[in-house]
């Protein structure tokens, strides 16, 4: 948005959001129902999702605010720095700790939106985007809906940004046994955009799932109280420093669900192994991409869920790149990247910057899926790759011709890289100093010296 009025070009602009305030994902919503979780989860292609009310049982609109089920949980901090998490033109998070908590998060962003939040329109969803030709050319129709009155508007676009997260829909393999297992010990299966305290793992034999940040984070937390040891079940290793964790055992993929006459409440593993007894799976297995508002595009941009198809460089919808995507890629430091992926829309559809020809666009898709494959690695930009991603963003916004008053994020430094490469070290340090991270501030204070790691 920052980026679009700074072109001074756009006659209008208008952003929906579906919750009652700025802030996304970090909004924290305590009643999060998995019920609605499906067991097993493999279909991205889920209706909206309808809002439930505060202070009406859940149920009808009141006076009060829609709740979206976010999987934001209470004791979240980042496992990013704040040098590194910040928006490059608002350094205020640095007041935080080191690696701040959701709290702290969320009042940063509602306090770097808080100059645009006029042109924000809340309590709106935003449910169906279609191509239209009008006034001689394609259009966007955007049509949405008032989520207190019910009032259902349309209006037409010349594009459209899509910067809706994909932390909607949850990923629950199809693994051998795991429907029926879950119908005969119901509640002990979910996912974790549903968790938000390890209270109800107290005392029980627990498996989890998956050990990218939110697994290891959550395994972590509920460590505290669970039985041990905790039974992490993962594809890939983690990290020396993780691996020796005297809480848990490292065991490979769930292979099977064992029915009840094979064994009480068991699951077996990859390598054979059997648990008997297991209270509790938690799946930090990640998401599917899912955009039911698009869903009247054809060819359809959502296939599988694992990557959003017949895109460019992660942003352009390259058969009509009037639309554009933000904040896509994962394994990323978001709110820098975004900024550079929104540079360079708007300075595009300003018309300071060029598309390549439609023929290029697809080439690049055709490069990536032969260098990542066409699943889940498409978006990925780990092992550093998003540091370049950046700067080849901003490189780009950089072409255009200079107008006044432009916001052009900077390029990463090598010690950005440095610290990059360093996050985990600095994450387990961090937590290692428990109660008294909370006043650690900078790197000197962890004690850390980027130059002793260049």
């Amino acid at each position: 948005l920052r980026q679009l009025l700074a072109e001074r070009h756009f006659q209008t602009i208008d952003v929906f959001e579906q919750q009652v305030s700025t802030g996304g994902v970090w909004n924290y919503t305590p009643y999060a129902p998995s019920e609605e979780l499906h067991i097993p989860q493999t279909n991205p292609h889920q209706p909206l999702e309808e809002p439930r009310w505060e202070g009406s049982n859940h149920a009808e609109p009141t006076q009060s605010r829609p709740i979206f089920i976010t999987p934001m949980y209470d004791r979240l901090e980042s496992n990013i720095p704040h040098f590194l998490m910040k928006h490059t033109d608002d350094a205020t998070l640095e007041n935080q700790p080191l690696f701040a908590g959701r709290k702290s998060v969320l009042q940063y962003l509602n306090g770097y939106a808080s100059d645009v939040r006029h042109l924000i329109k809340f309590r709106t969803q935003v449910y169906d985007v279609r191509r239209e030709e009008a006034n001689g050319r394609d259009q966007w129709l955007v049509c949405v809906k008032d989520l207190t009155s019910d009032r259902v508007t349309e209006k037409l676009y010349d594009a459209v940004v899509v910067a809706s997260g994909h932390h909607y829909v949850p990923m629950v393999p199809d693994i051998t046994g795991i429907q029926t297992w879950n119908e005969t010990y119901p509640d002990t299966i979910t996912h974790s955009k549903y968790y938000r305290t390890p209270d109800s793992f107290r005392n029980k034999k627990v498996v989890v799932v998956g050990n990218s940040a939110s697994g290891v984070d959550i395994a972590t937390q509920i460590s505290t109280v669970s039985k041990h040891p905790l039974l992490n079940s993962k594809r890939s290793d983690a990290p020396e420093f993780q691996r020796t964790a005297s809480w848990k055992k490292e065991m490979p993929e769930i292979a099977e669900f064992l029915l009840p006459s094979d064994a009480p409440r068991g699951v077996r593993f990859a390598d054979g192994q059997v648990e008997e007894n297991v209270d509790a799976v938690v799946f930090c297995t990640g998401y599917y991409y899912s955009f039911p508002f698009l869903s009247s595009l054809r060819p359809s941009l959502v296939v599988s869920g694992e990557r959003v198809e017949r895109t460019y460089n992660h942003v352009f919808y390259t058969d009509h790149p009037s639309m554009a995507f933000v904040g896509l890629p994962y394994k990323i430091i978001p709110f820098p990247t975004c900024e550079g992926q929104a540079a360079v829309v708007a300075r595009i559809w300003s018309g300071r910057l060029q598309l390549p020809s439609k023929s290029d666009m697809k080439a690049w898709e055709t490069r990536r899926i032969a260098d990542k494959g066409p699943g889940k690695k498409f978006h990925e930009l780990g092992n550093l790759e998003d540091l370049r991603y950046h700067i080849e963003m901003v490189d780009w916004a950089l072409q255009a011709k200079p107008i006044d008053q432009e916001s052009v994020p900077p390029k990463w430094s090598k010690e950005d890289e440095v610290a990059r490469k360093k996050i985990p070290a600095m994450k387990k340090a961090y937590a290692d100093k428990g109660e008294a991270r909370y006043r650690v501030r900078t790197l000197a204070d962890l004690g850390f010296e980027l130059h002793d790691y260049g």
